[in-house]
């Protein structure tokens, strides 16, 4: 049987919806333009909230992509058989056009028909809600499955901790049904079901009937004016799956790199424990790594938000390649591969080529500096110590001041025949997760869970300052990043050099100039082609498809957009630059407020 590769999962997918009459959209950026919730895009609906909420798509009610996300809140189990940092997720949308019905016959045609996955049907095990306060039970999917053909010893009903989908506290949910491919492990007893993790069931696919909304934090779950099918199926766990992989780690968008470390540490990849995990995380963070820096909006390394994400990812990949006894330096040649491999589905990837090298390297050897430091450090710490046992809370100190990671501290103190306070350190730690996730709520609460009217305020100020930037220094000027919070944006554009004093008094006079004027913000949907052709601003054209929402404020400024917006300028109030600073080689920063 001819293996499955993504390329392949991901052509026979899109083709299956397109004969459907689906449109395909292009996988959306890494940072979330529509939810300031989250620092990344975690889900393949995610960049589809403001549609699913009832917002009219430009492409229609039938969508169908492949979608680029992030998700580090399993970031400590990376190095097992099955978790990912960076991973693609194939979806489809019905937008208040079809239901439940439609899309259960979908996904039992993908799934079994030979032109597709060819699945044999006794193969195949479902699950349904089995209903509670908030939704009655999903009587209709289990009759539907079972007339489809799926055996009734193969059909569950679940409570919602398996088979209820929200994006968050807040946002769009509803019920679901999920699909499972049944491996050869015996069953783990009389009541064994898709619930268990005993390994007989691996999810493959999953339906949400979108038909339900929270629009505020404990606030009651409403039924939505229109109903909604959002589709999800995780590319490399289901390439995993199809081929009777072992572990996602041996899949085409993957095993080649940890090929490449293997001969790059003399080492067997199988060879023991540790050197398989060290390999599978440093093939997971540096493919993550990859696609972070090489985005439509890329991240750069930093001690705050997406940064330090960032920043973590590279850090933990020369970590383990340390212990391999890799040069950090080496693990360059797995970047460039896989910037190769995602390179045409991605675009942005061979666009930001330089950059992400540039990057990568540069905090590599800020890293070997810290770690200079660190040394230097874990010493004075050692000889404060009691006991031969490194304290906890120094350890933590290590780390979050000195940016010395634990498993080196572990290793040293190891060597020296020391041991590590683990229970205190992980205490410190635990109490710093807490207050970094309370820091988060609290900077991005002002983001879109809800379009929520100041991040459409902050949003249509850095339109008036993109358009005042290219006026005044050229149409060469884009974008480069930005961030919205309930405070203030943050706006980065590629230029060679600082921009003195009475250049941004020049900004901030412009802009509340036109604030003053009270300018209608009016939309337009066109074609891509005739908003080129009207002078529209397209800053990452590979995310449009045919249809796009154009944004013009007077005769200032014109962009090809799909965020929330003011109404008129007089909504913004006053406009402040607070401050303008590097952010990159050629790349600055700009920070306002609005008053």
């Amino acid at each position: 049987m001819e293996k499955f590769t993504t390329k392949k999962l991901k052509k026979l997918f899109t083709s299956f919806f397109l004969e459907k009459q689906h449109k395909q959209i292009a996988s959306a950026s890494l940072v979330p333009d529509n939810d300031g919730s989250v620092l990344f895009t975690t889900a393949g609906m995610h960049p589809l909230v403001p549609y699913l909420l009832g917002k009219s798509h430009p492409e229609g009610k039938r969508l169908v992509d492949f979608q680029k996300c992030i998700r580090t809140s399993d970031i400590d189990e990376v190095g097992d058989k099955s978790h990912l940092t960076f991973f693609e997720m194939l979806g489809s949308w019905s937008l208040g056009d079809y239901f439940k019905n439609e899309i259960l016959e979908y996904s039992f045609e993908f799934l079994t028909h030979k032109k597709w996955l060819n699945l044999p049907i006794y193969k195949l095990a479902v699950s349904c809600f089995e209903g509670d306060k908030n939704s009655p039970k999903d009587t209709f999917s289990y009759n539907k499955w079972k007339t489809l053909g799926i055996k009734e010893e193969n059909i569950f009903y679940l409570p919602a901790e398996h088979n209820w989908w929200a994006l968050g506290e807040v946002g769009p949910c509803g019920p679901d049904s999920e699909m499972f491919y049944i491996t050869n492990k015996a069953p783990c007893g009389k009541e064994c079901s898709p619930a268990c993790s005993c390994g007989r069931y691996l999810e493959i696919w999953n339906d949400v009937f979108m038909g339900y909304v929270r629009h505020k934090e404990n606030g009651p779950i409403v039924e939505l004016e229109s109903k909604n099918v959002d589709t999800g199926m995780g590319i490399e766990r289901t390439v995993c799956v199809l081929n009777g992989y072992d572990s996602v780690y041996e899949i085409d968008s993957l095993k080649p790199a940890i090929t490449m470390l293997e001969k790059l540490s003399g080492k067997k990849y199988d060879e023991n424990e540790k050197v398989t995990r060290a390999m599978r995380i440093i093939a997971d963070h540096l493919r993550a790594t990859t696609m972070i820096l090489g985005d439509e909006i890329p991240t750069l390394p930093s001690n705050v938000g997406r940064g330090y994400v960032l920043r973590r990812l590279i850090r933990r990949s020369v970590n383990f390649a340390r212990r391999l006894n890799i040069d950090a330096f080496a693990l360059e040649q797995v970047v460039l591969w896989y910037i190769d491999f995602f390179k045409e589905d991605y675009t942005s990837l061979q666009n930001n080529h330089s950059m992400i090298i540039e990057e990568f390297k540069k905090e590599i050897e800020q890293f070997n500096k810290t770690l200079s430091y660190g040394l230097k450090e874990f010493e004075k710490v050692k000889l404060q110590s009691k006991n031969m046992i490194i304290d906890g809370i120094a350890a933590f100190r290590l780390y979050d001041t000195f940016g010395f990671p634990m498993e080196i501290t572990k290793e040293l103190a190891h060597e020296a025949g020391y041991t590590v306070d683990e229970k205190k350190y992980h205490e410190k730690f635990a109490e710093h997760q807490e207050k970094s996730r309370a820091s988060n709520t609290q900077v991005f609460k002002g983001g879109l869970a809800g379009t929520d009217e100041i991040y459409a305020k902050y949003h249509t100020a850095t339109h008036l300052l993109l358009a005042c930037l290219r006026k005044h220094f050229g149409n060469d000027i884009n974008q480069r990043g930005s961030n919205i919070t309930a405070e203030r944006l943050r706006f980065d554009f590629n230029i060679n050099r600082k921009l003195e004093k009475h250049e941004l008094q020049l900004l901030e006079d412009e802009i509340n100039k036109i604030i003053n004027q009270k300018v209608d913000v009016i939309m337009r949907e066109t074609s891509l082609k005739e908003a080129k052709e009207s002078g529209a601003v397209g800053i990452f054209e590979d995310k449009y498809g045919d249809k796009v929402f154009v944004y013009s404020i007077g005769d200032f400024s014109k962009e090809i957009c799909g965020g929330p917006h003011a109404s008129n300028t007089s909504e913004l109030g006053h406009f402040k630059i607070i401050k303008e600073e590097s952010c990159s080689a050629g790349v600055r920063r700009i920070k306002a407020i609005l008053q």
